[in-house]
């Protein structure tokens, strides 16, 4: 038997791997430019314009304001002029959901839609949405200090504090309002119309702007779903509006379906919704 000769080594027969510092030392530098220049896209992506033509508008109301439909692709394509302050406080590109309210509940609103109007109608602004509706709450929360358990937030508070975090950034142009399914009841409705007066003059007061135009949406108009009494009378109180009280505006809803529970507008209705909301504030706006 042949004595066996030297044992080749190892690494002849089964190469080892190149080291791999070298390897990870050249990720690591590459992540570290993707992170730095995915920040500075996003940074370009929300860079605001002069305070003039930064117009900014505040979301407010309960559900059918926050939004439920269903989000589709689609609805998370942001529009390169149409800014939202988001739950953290800073200027993000506006896609839905805008809301954040009831997180595993919220979906499309009306807010994406009317701002793409706006924005469209006005060729040298950005439009800046200030989401601040609260699904559920009637409007006596909407008052200073006011504790709503259901969200454990201060519908008023909040949306005072979150405007006045976004105002230094850009001028206010409308406070949109959709609001009163939670008081359509008999101890809450008569009281309606004097309230929602009570909290345009206070927001107005609050955000010093005196002549700031305000929209109120109607209720869904349902036809499986009939208005009692009480509906009636918080739609004529939103109705009443631009006879009782300067630069606001009514945005009917007929025609515009729900998602098949008879309170929430679907998908496609609340898109449309938003196009009436436009087209209520533009012929507000031209107004003396």
């Amino acid at each position: 038997m042949r004595a066996a000769g030297p044992r080749a080594p190892l690494t002849a027969a089964f190469p080892m791997p190149r080291p791999v510092s070298r390897l990870r030392a050249g990720l690591g530098v590459l992540l570290l430019a993707s992170v730095v220049f995915a920040g500075a896209a996003a940074r370009a992506a929300v860079a605001l314009p002069a305070k003039e033509n930064f117009h900014l508008f505040l979301l407010v109301g309960q559900s059918n304001m926050a939004g439920r439909g269903a989000v589709t692709p689609a609805d998370r394509v942001p529009h390169p002029r149409v800014l939202m302050l988001d739950k953290a406080g800073a200027w993000v590109p506006a896609v839905d959901p805008l809301h954040f309210d009831k997180p595993a509940m919220v979906g499309v609103g009306l807010g994406r839609t009317f701002a793409a109007a706006i924005a469209e109608a006005h060729p040298g602004v950005t439009i800046g949405l200030i989401p601040c509706a609260v699904g559920g709450s009637p409007i006596d929360t909407w008052t200073p200090g006011t504790y709503y358990q259901a969200t454990q937030s201060h519908p008023w508070d909040d949306a005072l504090r979150r405007a006045r975090l976004a105002l230094p950034a850009g001028t206010l142009k409308g406070i949109l309002w959709h609001q009163g399914e939670s008081d359509a009841k008999r101890d809450l409705a008569p009281d309606y119309e004097k309230n929602l007066h009570a909290l345009i003059a206070r927001f107005r007061a609050e955000l010093r702007a005196p002549d700031v135009p305000f929209l109120a949406g109607q209720l869904g108009v349902f036809p499986d779903s009939p208005w009692d009494e009480f509906k009636h009378r918080i739609d004529a109180a939103h109705r009443a509006l631009p006879a009782k009280v300067k630069r606001t505006a009514f945005v009917g809803a007929e025609g515009l379906g729900h998602k098949g529970d008879k309170v929430h507008f679907s998908a496609d209705a609340y898109r449309e919704f938003g196009r009436r909301y436009a087209e209520a504030y533009l012929k507000l706006a031209r107004q003396p």
